[in-house]
């Protein structure tokens, strides 16, 4: 049976995918992640059969990661492995470009040289345009972050690859993903649990930023597309119909579960580098593959509170802010 590497299996968005394919698919697939699994909590495919685990860095395992590959015989892989917070990225830029830039590059060079290679999927993102409004695939890059740039850095290598050896990679750029499950430190969870709390939220410049959110389901079902994808090189953009201020989300979140806005939220100063607006152009996906998002947003922010609502004995106990690992 054709087999699936997902490296980052243990990121929101990565374990949703494997949970995606092992529910969709007749895949069977290998999860790779620098981390061992985390709380069942986070792993919506926890207890299915078809997935096997192995705890390997791109940054410091990669031949063993390729030894795996080679024995599991995988000629498929889809990469979620990135260090994915944007602010912090000033702290120590040396680490977003170790992963996102030299870890990509060695583990790229090294897969294409595998005659049995079939297909890679870089997990990208948006940030590397910069702020963008109904942009398609062909605009430029304008990163504004240590992130952003590194994240650039790292597909302009691969799409080098797929230049000079015909390197069968395809490129997912998604709009903010979220859904149940998320990282208890990013704005939808940490809302709904700040709230439960009553602690004060800060809103970074107030939060006008505006975002495009994309549920972890629909954006699941493009990648899989693309994983499918017979075209080589392409760039793909996933994305909703319209966007939202952080601002308005909060507010949004409040009302749901029935907490004032200005009794838990603060302003307080802009981040560097935050982009004043996300919102893509995805009609490439739209009509090449027939991909819509179906998830509505409403009801997509009803389950993660209800997912959070579940889960809050567990959830209270953990922390709730970033922690970095290098």
């Amino acid at each position: 049976m054709e087999k699936v590497a997902v490296i980052g299996s243990n990121s929101f968005s990565g374990a949703h995918f494997v949970d995606h394919l092992l529910e969709n698919t007749d895949y069977k697939v290998i999860g790779i992640s620098r981390s061992p699994e985390s709380n069942s909590i986070f792993l919506p495919y926890k207890g299915k059969e078809g997935f096997k685990f192995f705890q390997e860095n791109i940054n410091d395992d990669l031949s063993n990661i390729v030894n795996i590959l080679r024995k599991e015989d995988v000629k498929k892989v889809v990469n979620f492995a990135a260090q994915g917070m944007v602010g912090q990225s000033w702290d120590n830029p040396e680490h977003w470009f170790r992963t996102n830039c030299l870890g990509i590059a060695n583990l790229t060079n090294k897969l294409r040289k595998i005659k049995s290679f079939e297909k890679y999927v870089q997990i990208s993102t948006p940030e590397v345009y910069g702020s963008c409004n109904e942009i398609d695939e062909n605009t430029s890059y304008n990163p504004s972050t240590p992130y952003a740039s590194s994240k650039a850095a790292g597909d302009m290598f691969i799409q080098n690859l797929v230049k000079q050896f015909n390197f069968p990679a395809n490129f997912v750029r998604s709009t903010n993903v979220y859904g149940p499950c998320q990282q208890l430190f990013r704005i939808i969870p940490r809302t709904i649990i700040y709230a439960k709390l009553g602690k004060k939220l800060q809103l970074q410049g107030g939060g006008k930023a505006i975002k495009s959110y994309l549920h972890v389901k629909d954006d699941c079902s493009g990648i899989l597309k693309i994983l499918e994808d017979t075209n080589k090189g392409e760039v793909y953009h996933l994305s909703p119909d319209s966007g939202i201020s952080i601002n308005n989300l909060v507010r949004k979140i409040s009302n749901k579960i029935g907490k004032d806005f200005d009794d838990f939220s603060e302003i307080v100063d802009e981040r560097k580098g935050q982009d004043k607006e996300y919102i893509l152009n995805s009609s490439k996906a739209r009509e090449r593959f027939n991909w819509r998002p179906k998830v509505d947003f409403d009801k997509g922010i009803e389950q993660c509170v209800k997912w959070v609502d579940k889960n809050w004995d567990v959830i209270k106990t953990l922390p709730l802010e970033y922690i970095h690992k290098e």
